[in-house]
């Protein structure tokens, strides 16, 4: 089967799915500033690397940052960089 890359595929998440990617990424902020670290650094590390070892696993947010696809955490601070929703 042959692709076709002269199309533009569409990407969209839910707004459920946005709402707890929110949520998500204050908890493990919280976490992670609570245990001394940048959380925006470690974070960052997180996003580009898939490496789960960039989040500390206090107040349980390893695990909690695993629950989306990274994707879906990138789309999250975009979109409330760019104030929409």
């Amino acid at each position: 089967m042959k692709k076709e890359f002269n199309h533009t595929m569409k990407f969209s998440v839910t707004k459920d799915k946005m709402n707890e990617a929110r949520e998500i990424i204050m908890s493990v902020y919280k976490a992670l500033e609570e245990k001394g670290y940048k959380p925006v650094n470690q974070m960052i590390g997180y996003i580009l690397s898939g490496d789960p070892t960039y989040i500390t696993s206090h107040n349980n947010a390893r695990s909690i940052i695993r629950k989306l696809e990274r994707d879906e955490l990138l789309e999250e601070l975009l979109k409330s960089y760019l104030g929409i929703d």
